[in-house]
């Protein structure tokens, strides 16, 4: 549990990182924080001199306590070697480590140096994270963002960023609330064409697994719904299973609730990614439902997991190291003065063609 002292500290440093406090603008006085926080003066003016240290705040006598930038000629983002900061929601599984692959390898040939941090798609820990980089003074920044469907409390800092002149772009999604240069698959052609490629297939009845708290779900099942459309077929929301980052764990029991209860209706499923996909082929395995035989799986990104999996997963792909690799050559011609650099990208996904689709 944090002390009084921390907490002063730490909330006074986040209002300054977000631009609640702007630089020079002088901050409550003593008297106001300690009724703020029902603290003595002393713990008070402990904290505040912690902060003049860190370059936070300095202090001018008879007048009061001001927001400095000193902090900021501390970082490295300020000496000969720039850094670029690099947060994703994770780092060590799925498709991140090709992702950090492409980002490293560009920033080699130039001599960029990496801070990296990862949210497990918690807005709470992006927010640490962005404060981590503000503090550090990085020169530009890759983002993921974190549950990209849903309001974002930390736009303050991404706000902050650009007062700053800090050149980011976010890959794989992107926050609709803001105006901001990015780098995505086609979404929606994806699992459009995961879709069209069962029912070309003769599937009629075909199943959804949808993650909503991330904007790749949204328009995943965006591409679903407008491919069912094409083919005349009806969209049924109780074919639909969807879930969160919360919810995750929960996520192969409720799979094995949905397909015990569509058992003798759908033929087929469009997951909402490769970790689900091989998931559902898991649960199926348990029922004794026979994969392609009497469900068709199609995944989505084309991961190592799927490429190594006990079975050939059907699935879509990603462009993962490009995508890396383009995100960190676009912050590097921003900060060497490049104009008119493309704000967005679509990366095209292709079928990549496995052992988990019949035909009908």
């Amino acid at each position: 549990m944090k002390t009084k002292y921390q907490i002063i500290i730490d909330e006074i440093k986040s209002k300054i990182l977000s631009g609640d406090y702007k630089l020079d603008e002088k901050i409550p006085t003593e008297s106001d924080l300690q009724e703020t926080y029902n603290v003595s003066r002393h713990t008070v003016r402990k904290a505040i001199l912690e902060l003049a240290n860190e370059g936070f705040l300095r202090s001018e006598k008879g007048s009061g306590t001001y927001v400095s930038n000193k902090y900021q000629s501390k970082s490295g983002g300020n000496s000969t070697n720039k850094t670029i900061g690099v947060i994703t929601t994770y780092i060590s599984d799925y498709i991140f480590p090709s992702i950090i692959r492409g980002i490293e390898r560009r920033l080699k040939e130039d001599n960029y140096s990496l801070l990296l941090a990862s949210t497990n798609n918690d807005v709470e820990q992006e927010k640490k994270a962005l404060e981590m980089m503000l503090s550090y003074g990085v020169d530009g920044l890759i983002i993921e963002p974190t549950k990209s469907n849903l309001y974002n409390p930390n736009i303050a800092y991404y706000l902050s960023f650009k007062e700053q002149d800090v050149p980011f772009i976010m890959i794989n999604a992107y926050y609709e609330e803001l105006e901001v240069p990015f780098l995505c698959l086609d979404d929606v052609q994806s699992s459009y064409l995961a879709t069209k490629e069962l029912i070309s297939k003769g599937h009629t009845q075909i199943g959804l697994i949808s993650k909503t708290d991330d904007l790749q779900g949204k328009f995943r099942m965006k591409g679903y719904i407008k491919a069912l459309g094409e083919a005349k077929l009806r969209f049924q929301p109780e074919q639909v299973l969807s879930y969160t980052t919360e919810t995750k764990p929960d996520l192969s029991s409720n799979l094995k609730k949905f397909l015990i209860e569509n058992r003798d209706v759908l033929t087929a499923m469009v997951c909402y990614n490769d970790e689900v996909g091989l998931e559902v082929a898991n649960v199926c395995r348990q029922l004794d439902i026979s994969v392609p035989e009497k469900l068709s799986i199609i995944g989505q990104d084309n991961s190592y997991i799927a490429k190594n999996a006990n079975i050939k997963l059907t699935t879509l792909t990603h462009p993962q190291e490009q995508m890396g690799r383009d995100a960190a050559d676009w912050v590097i011609k921003k900060l060497q003065g490049k104009k008119d650099l493309p704000n967005e990208n679509y990366y095209q996904p292709e079928l990549v063609e496995g052992e988990t689709v019949k035909e009908l």
